[in-house]
């Protein structure tokens, strides 16, 4: 005998399923809508740069994707969770040399 479900199964969206990135959570920020995504470290597979903190992302590390609601997934920005959470608290004065990467 198997054991009972408590909730009743509910397929995702067809759009989810095909692309495999779902929607996220809206979050306002700067007077714009972002969308926020958690991603799971065991889901990175790529080193990213963080925009808060300049710093990279290695691949294995939990973190956030976000992006604005109206630009699409296409400008998605990978965040620490700690750096999109302190996002008010931080300068956007970033200093980087002339040859830094800017992923």
């Amino acid at each position: 005998m198997s054991p009972r479900r408590n909730r009743p199964y509910k397929p995702a969206p067809a759009q989810e399923r095909e692309s495999g990135f779902g929607s996220g959570r809206t979050e306002e920020w700067q007077g714009e809508d972002w969308v926020v995504r958690p991603i799971a470290g065991a889901a990175s597979a790529k080193h990213y740069r963080c925009p808060g903190c300049d710093q990279e992302i290695p691949p294995g590390v939990g973190h956030v994707v976000a992006w604005r609601e109206y630009d699409g997934a296409d400008d998605r920005r990978h965040w620490h969770r700690a750096c999109w959470n302190a996002r008010d608290r931080r300068t956007s004065k970033v200093q980087r040399s002339r040859n830094a990467p800017r992923y």
